[in-house]
């Protein structure tokens, strides 16, 4: 066991200095309530699982499960989607519960585990760089915006197009970023804008056009375990899985946010503060809570309120998002008795509809597709620069001493920088390709950071530390998605390993 040090200091891993010793604060204490019930629970507790939602309802539920499902149908289908969304759940839980408990992000917190930070760190950033930066993501949207500009989906010869379009809402996203007074709160504002009116508006149509026969064959699908069906690729269910909820084994690059909520000792460490708000000092060595019944008992609060915002908000509004976009999909097949490609999924369903049930429907499915692709523009995006700009502050006390100690002096050159990056490389494929190697990538990060994690969560102090079926969950993440990684490499390189 690891004992706090008279100095108050708590030594954690290599590599990095020990973390400093402090008190948790109270719910109370960080959201500025009197008393935190519901109506408080809502208004300013909840927040990180939804810009985590916001990424989750876009590639992996507008695109890659619908197309899954309108080609093979939901049976030996369903069953990947709910796996996917549980291991995730978890892996969750545990990539923040070391936010939480220290208010160092995981880009930084893997430093500490040996061999340390001059490998993991830059290495963690590669891997989320290497598998986000395809951009697929924003060219999708911009297919949709294409869409609901024209009035019908464009051609391949229309192409450069959609892509302008998809390059200005990067430029939105840096309009969002730089005008915003704090940057999380600016993008959980967005989230609930964007998620709530996709859930609510999926819902309405899929209860007015899909038969219900067709909801209980997706609802058996997501619960019966059976073969994949025959001619789905390996990449195909590979990405499915990798982006099902959020990213699999990189779904860590999203959960600093409960830092700049406040979440725990992330209150005591900083936030990132937007150009438009005042400037947070952003700790570049976490803090962490002494062993002692006070603080044991502010973590079990800290740790309810997570839980909350992960089970409740994020893996419900996962596999409600999931559900919804896949029926209708199904609907959509059924009547235009065509099947998405890769193609024209982000737009297939508009287009199939609009037949059936008039311009009105065409249009309202586009918005709520643009809604989708953006929300998930918006949260990779940011999320890009947000780990490059805490992995280098905490890690360069030169570049600290160059920005002055002031990261937005890193965050938004870089987002521009980005911006360019993106906007060149997005050319290079179709927007579901782009968008399929993205999730299988995110799948490599399975096979690393789970056991990162143990080490990392087996010696926080004691009253947060994991408990051995927590590694266990851990362990079958690396099982699930290492293993359609591994499947994805060889099915890249020759033969996959296994074919169904």
């Amino acid at each position: 066991m690891t004992d706090v040090s008279p100095a108050r200091t708590f030594p954690l891993g290599v590599s990095r200095p020990s973390l400093e010793v402090d008190d948790l604060p109270t719910p109370e204490e960080v959201f500025k309530v009197r008393r935190l019930g519901a109506r408080e629970l809502v208004m300013y507790a909840i927040g990180p699982s939804l810009i985590a939602l916001g990424v989750s309802i876009g590639s992996g539920e507008w695109l890659l499960g619908p197309q899954a499902v309108g080609q093979y149908g939901f049976v030996g289908i369903g069953w990947v989607i709910t796996v996917s969304a549980l291991l995730q759940t978890f892996y969750n839980v545990e990539c923040a519960r070391y936010v939480v408990a220290t208010g160092e992000v995981p880009v930084v917190g893997w430093g500490r585990v040996p061999p340390g930070r001059l490998l993991w760190i830059p290495l963690s950033v590669f891997v989320v760089i290497f598998a986000f930066i395809a951009g697929g993501w924003a060219a999708s949207a911009g297919q949709g915006v294409f869409a609901l500009v024209e009035g019908r989906v464009a051609t391949a010869a229309e192409a450069q197009q959609t892509r302008w379009y998809a390059i200005g809402l990067l430029v939105v996203v840096f309009l969002i970023a730089a005008t915003a007074r704090k940057i999380s709160r600016a993008l959980e504002l967005s989230n609930w804008a964007m998620v709530g009116a996709i859930l609510v508006g999926l819902l309405v149509v899929d209860l007015l056009v899909v038969p219900g026969r067709l909801w209980w064959e997706a609802i058996r699908g997501f619960v019966t375990p059976a073969a994949p069906p025959p001619g789905i690729s390996a990449t195909q269910l590979g990405a499915l899985a990798g982006f099902t909820a959020l990213a699999s084994g990189l779904n860590w690059y999203i959960m600093g946010h409960y830092r700049d909520k406040g979440y725990g000792m992330g209150h005591r460490t900083g936030f990132l503060s937007g150009l438009r708000g005042e400037r947070s000092e952003l700790r570049s060595v976490g803090v962490t809570f002494p062993d002692d019944e006070l603080n044991a008992g502010r973590w079990r609060r800290w740790y309810r309120l997570l839980r909350v915002d992960m089970w409740v908000v994020f893996f419900g509004g996962a596999m409600l998002g999931m559900l919804l976009p896949t029926v209708l999909m199904a609907q959509a097949v059924l009547l235009s008795g065509k099947q998405p490609t890769t193609a024209n999924v982000p737009t297939f369903a508009a287009d199939a509809l609009r037949p059936e049930y008039g311009q009105g429907m065409f249009y309202f499915l586009l918005v709520m597709g643009v809604f989708v692709l953006f929300s998930t523009q918006l949260g990779i995006f940011e999320a890009l620069v947000r780990i490059v700009t805490d992995a280098t502050h905490a890690s360069s006390p030169r570049i600290r001493a160059l920005i002055e100690d002031d990261p937005r002096r890193f965050y938004y050159p870089f987002m521009i920088v980005l911006l360019v990056a993106i906007s060149v490389i997005l050319h290079l494929a179709v927007p579901v390709a782009l968008v399929q190697w993205s999730a299988n990538m995110s799948n490599l990060g399975a096979l690393i950071y789970p056991f990162l994690l143990m080490y990392l969560n087996s010696r926080l102090p004691r009253a947060a530390r994991a408990r051995w079926w927590h590694h266990l969950f851990l362990v079958l993440n690396f099982v699930f998605f290492g293993f359609f990684f591994v499947n994805f490499i060889a099915d890249t390189v020759g033969d996959p390993l296994v074919t169904f």
